[in-house]
């Protein structure tokens, strides 16, 4: 009986140890032949030889697995040393087998049972004890900020917003997300509990199920940041309704459904809504609506409605729309809407909006747009490609097709009169062979632009040529700085993708003395033929930078030691020589940083007092190859198109490229993720950062975020690892000594200290937190509050919740 429980456990052993084997001994081959790791192969090749020694001498194959656990520790060490993430991957696969093959009934003699695998006991020993041993080193940069620093009161540049609120996206139109409340602090945080939590009902619209609903195939993401003005919030919703709660209760006061056309919300790939913005028409402009919210609406209009009744303003627009599909001639559903909520300052209303990228070298025009605040009716466009880049259009005027588009958040300057606006490319995103000088010269760049005249008065790049769609996500936020003689300089940092902040005199546009730039070389081998790439790239020289160092074949990650190595051989097989290896046609070339960010949309946090600046960050490279276009064009699976009509919906596997009409070639772009959609780049996935802007050092940096809802096949049950996560969503700060963050896709609102940026205190949101968070007083109280509705790229819970946080009956007097 003994000996056919043996022998039962010994072949079903001998099965999985061939077929593990064979899988690693046929890759590592390959990976070998490619230039990679011998590991792989000799694993496979010992594996092999240990089952089939297993049938006449397992205790000489179990002695053989053991040599193989002691060298596979030591491999380990020499390629990653005590990095725990690192170890896990390449030991853990084989330390399971190896407890598997310590069991009693597995290569089993007459022997007692440990003598049979001491070697192998003793092996294993070694694995888990250089493993464990590997948990306690730390991936955090540990500082603290001077306690004088943490005493300072300076307030923000221009901060005439009163304390008790956030009336715009970034509290104030220079976009710090700095709360000068005190009243919830590190010392009394504990007592932080939820105050309300209300549901907006606009939620993610399903049939049978979500595949098959009305929404399916959208990106349908919950990415708000509230406006506080008074004692009521202003929010927008995905499906673009207009909400106004109260601030104190979040009791709904109104709603208002500006009925988005279906056609196009069946045509838009996001339905999101960040934020509103709020404007109070001048006490001498005669009209019946003077406190005003205006929402952008998924079918390209804005709506202008009362802020006390949410009805629409008659007065502004066509009955309080104004359309965004004007001066742009045809427009194709789906290739322009606004996610961002507009500025509006000085009697201006100032907007752009989302191109669809990668879809034609054909598309609508990206020009940014000033509208009478009150009327509705245009007031200028600033045009890149258009003789004067600014001027007033008439009706029959259409815009320059295909020029840079400028989506995201704008920043200004009241005291300048400047409004800074972050572009994008000119699509498509991956191949420039048609662009224009102006294209180029205006892509990827901060542009300051007069906010009553559009007059241009300066320009900033931070790409060259951009081919990655590292477009600038989000407006500047502003600080004053101290300069090299005792003088304070207006200053801006713009946050980009690439990880780099650029630290500019925003009246000037140059880089702030202490602050260079410097061009520096880059990768230009192998791009496409008909294109061109920039052989220098400029590079902010002083400040830290999140930019992650160049991709290693060691950097290679998996949930196994097998899916390990297929990135391993994905990485030797894809062009890449580092930061901006152009993409390469025929050829899967890696992208990263990529277009997902290191800081995307939702920018930095800059502590005016403190002179402290709080970035969160992302680390996930994406892969994207240039194909030629014809041979899809003869097979049928991609439709030909000119730009009439709508575009033409392509067959089967195609749906996942980017067409790229107008061009020679498609593109395939996507994250790098292995078969089990594992990352192929290991952790740390997302930190938290704080940088002393005066010393330009990195203060503090911790990973931020678990993997605790990010399991294999995109499935929402793990261990909480601490990885740090993939985030998208901002932090807040505040003068009580507190940062705010959600964005990681574990769903979780969490609170740091901001002199160490240690949690002090977190809450489990009832969906995802892929939002900014914002801060206010009201009845005496200081409240904290975000948006948890999940988001469809990062693949969190849906839903439709707004949370708000207070003291539990531990106020005081709220903040001057």
């Amino acid at each position: 009986m003994q000996q056919s429980y043996t022998r039962l456990w010994s072949g079903v052993t001998a099965v999985l140890l061939a077929v593990i084997g064979l899988f690693l001994f046929l890759g590592g081959l390959q990976l070998l032949f490619l230039g990679g790791s011998w590991f792989y192969a000799i694993a496979g090749g010992i594996l092999l030889a240990a089952t089939i020694i297993s049938f006449r001498n397992p205790i000489l194959a179990a002695r053989l697995y053991a040599g193989l656990l002691i060298l596979a520790t030591l491999w380990a060490l020499l390629e990653v040393g005590f990095n725990i993430w690192g170890l896990e991957v390449r030991l853990l696969t084989l330390g399971i087998l190896g407890a598997w093959l310590l069991l009693p009934g597995v290569w089993r003699t007459q022997s007692p049972w440990l003598a049979d695998k001491r070697e192998l006991a003793a092996a294993l020993a070694f694995c888990y004890a250089v493993i464990i041993g590997s948990c306690f080193a730390s991936y955090s940069i540990n500082g603290t900020v001077p306690a004088e620093r943490m005493a300072a009161t300076t307030s923000a540049p221009q901060d005439t917003v009163p304390a008790s609120d956030w009336p715009f996206y970034g509290r104030t139109p220079q976009g710090e997300r700095y709360s000068p409340l005190a009243q919830i602090t590190p010392d009394n945080i504990t007592h932080l509990k939820r105050a309300w939590v209300t549901q907006t009902g606009d939620t993610q619209q399903a049939g049978e199920d979500v595949v098959t609903g009305p929404d399916s195939g959208h990106e349908f993401n919950l990415e708000l940041t509230p406006i506080k003005v008074g004692n009521t919030l202003y929010m927008c919703t995905p499906h673009s309704w207009v909400i106004a709660m109260d601030a104190a209760s979040g009791k709904i006061k109104w709603k208002y459904d500006p009925h988005p056309a279906k056609e196009d919300l069946a045509a838009n790939v996001y339905l999101a809504c960040r934020g509103v913005s709020y404007y109070r028409i001048p006490d001498e402009v005669q009209t019946s609506c003077r406190e005003r919210i205006y929402s952008p609406v998924a079918d390209a209009r804005i709506v202008a409605v009362n802020a006390e009744t949410g009805q629409p303003c008659e007065d502004f627009g066509d009955h309080g729309f104004i359309s965004m599909r004007d001066y742009l001639g045809h427009v194709p559903l789906g290739f322009h809407f606004i996610t961002s909520p507009p500025l509006v300052m000085k009697n201006r209303l100032i907007t752009g909006g989302w191109i669809f990228d990668n879809q034609a070298n054909f598309e609508p025009s990206g020009a940014v747009r000033a509208f009478d605040a009150t009327t509705g009716k245009i007031a200028w466009v600033w045009d890149a490609g258009h003789t004067p880049e600014t001027f007033t259009p008439t009706p029959d005027d259409i815009l320059t097709p295909d020029t840079p588009n400028a989506w995201g958040v704008y920043t200004a300057d009241p005291e300048l009169g400047l409004a800074y606006v972050g572009t994008g490319n000119s699509p498509p995103d991956n191949w420039g062979g048609t662009r224009r000088p102006f294209d180029d010269a205006t892509s990827s760049a901060t542009v300051a632009l007069d906010i009553e005249t559009g007059e241009r008065r300066w320009i900033y790049q931070t790409v060259h040529h951009d081919l990655w769609d590292m477009d600038i996500p989000s407006g500047p936020s502003m600080v004053d700085l101290p300069g090299p003689n005792g003088e304070t300089i207006p200053a801006l940092v713009q946050s980009t993708k690439r990880g780099e902040f650029f630290v500019l005199d925003r009246r000037t546009g140059e880089p702030v003395p202490g602050y260079p730039v410097a061009e520096k070389s880059v990768p230009t081998a192998g791009h496409a033929p008909d294109d061109r790439v920039s052989p220098t790239q400029p590079y902010p020289t002083a400040m830290p930078s999140l930019t992650p160092p160049d991709l290693k074949e060691t950097d290679m990650w998996g949930a196994t030691l097998l899916d390990q190595m297929i990135c391993r051989i994905q990485y030797r097989q894809s062009a890449y020589e580092g930061q901006f290896t152009p993409p390469h046609v025929g050829k899967t070339t890696i992208v990263y940083p990529a277009f997902y960010g290191i800081v995307d949309w939702q920018g930095i946090t800059i502590d005016p007092a403190r002179k402290l600046m709080f970035a969160n960050a992302s680390y996930l490279p994406f892969r994207i190859k240039l194909d030629h276009r014809t041979t899809l064009e003869q097979q049928g699976i991609l439709p030909k198109w000119d730009g009439t009509g709508n575009e033409p919906l392509p067959k089967g596997d195609a749906l996942a490229l980017s067409p790229n009409y107008g061009t020679p070639y498609v593109a395939y772009t996507n994250p790098w993720l292995n078969p089990l959609q594992v990352p192929c780049k290991g952790p740390v996935w997302g930190t938290l950062t704080a940088i002393d802007l005066v010393t330009k050092k990195i203060v503090w940096q911790h990973p931020v975020g678990t993997t605790r809802d990010t399991g294999p096949f995109r499935t929402h049950n793990n261990l909480p690892l601490p990885t740090g996560m993939y985030n998208i969503g901002g932090n807040i700060v505040t003068k009580g000594g507190v940062v705010f963050m959600g964005a990681t896709a574990d769903d979780y609102l969490r609170a740091f200290d901001v002199a160490t940026g240690q949690v002090i205190w977190r809450d489990r949101l009832p969906a995802g937190g892929q939002a900014t968070p914002l801060s206010y007083e009201t009845g005496g109280k200081q409240y904290v509050v975000i948006a948890a509705g999940g988001h469809g790229g990062l693949g969190t819970r849906s839903g439709d919740y707004i949370v708000a946080y207070t003291l539990d009956g531990k106020t005081s007097e709220p903040a001057p």
